[in-house]
């Protein structure tokens, strides 16, 4: 399993530019704001999600995003949505809660979790997501991110959230 360090030198070994600042732990979107100012970027907030058939499901949204965890099983064929446990989540993709992040898909090379992207973030020129763990933030291009994606090769199921509605990365 990747941690820090392992997650920047894989960054680096792609060629993605990244830029991290340290400070202190945060562990719900609400939290940090004098920290978010510091750094640039669309900040996000991820959710660790179990649906009713066993399966695993990664949301990365928009910080500020609404998400309808009642309705989100419609748009994206899942069972009904639920929190995933705190031990299937650091046995899947290495993370405890408060530190769970798209970059943690790295550490999941069986593919047991599915990633649903916000159409906010597959458009923002800039993404801002904890390093593996809450007490840094790593900034990272687009560009970066679609190539740690495709280096992954993960295709994201791409929601438009205040739609409610699938769309698809490569359209935009």
């Amino acid at each position: 399993m990747l941690d820090r360090p392992g997650l920047l030198a894989l960054l680096n070994h792609l060629g993605i530019a990244h830029a991290t600042l340290d400070h202190p732990a945060v562990f719900r979107v609400g939290e940090g704001a004098e920290v978010k100012a510091q750094i640039p970027g669309a900040h996000t907030k991820n959710l660790f999600l179990k649906d009713a058939r066993g399966d695993l499901w990664l949301v990365c949204a928009k910080d500020d995003t609404a998400i309808d965890l009642k309705r989100l099983h419609t748009v994206i064929g899942s069972a009904r949505l639920s929190f995933g446990p705190a031990e299937l989540m650091e046995e899947t993709l290495g993370v405890t809660p408060g530190s769970v992040t798209l970059f943690a898909l790295a550490n999941d090379p069986r593919r047991r979790v599915r990633l649903v992207l916000d159409l906010a973030l597959a458009e923002a020129a800039q993404v801002s997501f904890h390093p593996l763990e809450n007490t840094a933030t790593t900034t990272i291009d687009q560009a970066g991110l679609r190539a740690f994606l495709a280096h992954l090769q993960r295709e994201p199921l791409v929601v438009d959230f205040p739609e409610l509605a699938l769309t698809t990365l490569s359209a935009r």
